[in-house]
């Protein structure tokens, strides 16, 4: 004789939800199945589509933040750093430098989400919203990163000058070699690691709450949205972050730069005389010199690394999960 069974049991009786009911919201931490090399390619396409097509932004605000050479006034603005350039060099002044920037960012990035993604797993020890986590993992990535992308930094930015006296990537760093030394490419290093150290804390743990808020507003289109909400937590991480870390910018430009083109050089590469000379020269406020163009970079620049970093997780998944059936 046939059994069934009914949906009377209390073992399986529905218990209503009140209207205003939302499961909690989590945002996966790492993509599940991805090789460490899947991360770095990831990474390092991100970050080559993200300065190569921020360029320009990032020359203006090499030229705001150096001071006693080619801008000497304090009060010099965007809109006449921009007027000046195009006037004296055209269109191309505002890439000069992108070689070696083409060179630095595509090995960098590999580097910083490849470290990011491993210490995330690491430290959040199995919980996807843990902030304090996101913020450790992002200070160990850029000190791993900032060891690759510092030598070619100094290049780039030197030759973002007006009136660099290098022909090109090549001749810039014989030429430092020759006349400053190997430490010369490092000269910013520490600079560049206090400076990106509550950058990336910051901008790592404000993207990871970003993109958790977004995606809490509509939950039943996040999904659909991954892109859009990718970009905007991108935008609004890179923003903050930048802002907050804009004096330790300028002395990093300082020191990368000092010595030419009539640019300030300094006996020691601490970052308080650095510091000092610039409040002395140029008050307080020079320590925010190229803050808009900074936060005009960054915004959309981070939209773009993020947004392209999780598409190319994205494939990497798509493409284990096809030769997982395969197989």
């Amino acid at each position: 004789m046939a059994t069934t069974t009914t949906d009377a049991s209390p073992k399986f009786r529905h218990v209503p939800q009140p209207s205003d009911y939302r499961p909690e919201i989590t945002v996966n931490s790492s993509h599940d199945g991805l090789e460490f090399w899947q991360f770095m390619i990831a990474g390092s396409i991100a970050g080559s589509v993200e300065h190569m097509a921020m360029f320009p932004v990032d020359t203006l605000k090499t030229r705001m933040q150096v001071i006693g050479g080619s801008y000497p006034a304090p009060s010099i603005g965007l809109r006449q750093v921009l007027g000046s350039l195009l006037k004296m060099e055209g269109p191309a002044g505002l890439y000069r430098g992108i070689a070696a920037m083409g060179l630095g960012a595509g090995p960098s990035h590999a580097v910083y989400f490849s470290v990011y993604e491993l210490c995330k797993d690491f430290f959040s020890a199995g919980n996807p919203n843990n902030s304090a986590a996101h913020a450790v993992s992002g200070v160990f990535a850029t000190v791993a990163s900032d060891a690759v992308i510092t030598p070619m930094d100094m290049v780039k930015q030197r030759l973002q000058l007006k009136s660099s006296p290098y022909k090109g990537v090549m001749d810039c760093v014989k030429s430092v070699l020759v006349e400053e030394g190997i430490q010369a490419f490092y000269a910013s290093y520490r600079t560049t690691v206090v400076m990106n150290a509550p950058f990336t804390a910051v901008h790592f743990a404000t993207y990871e709450a970003a993109k958790r808020g977004l995606m809490e507003v509509s939950p039943e289109n996040a999904d659909d949205e991954n892109l859009v909400v990718h970009a905007t937590a991108g935008a609004v991480a890179g923003a903050l972050a930048a802002a907050v870390t804009t004096p330790l910018d300028v002395v990093k430009t300082q020191l990368q730069c000092q010595g030419v083109c009539g640019c300030d050089r300094f006996s020691s590469g601490s970052i308080r005389d650095v510091i000092q000379t610039i409040v002395k020269k140029d008050g307080y406020g020079g320590l925010m010199r190229g803050w808009v163009p900074r936060m005009l970079f960054h915004a959309p620049a981070a939209a773009i690394c993020w947004s392209t970093y999780e598409a190319a997780k994205a494939f990497f998944e798509e493409q284990n999960g096809r030769s997982d059936l395969v197989n």
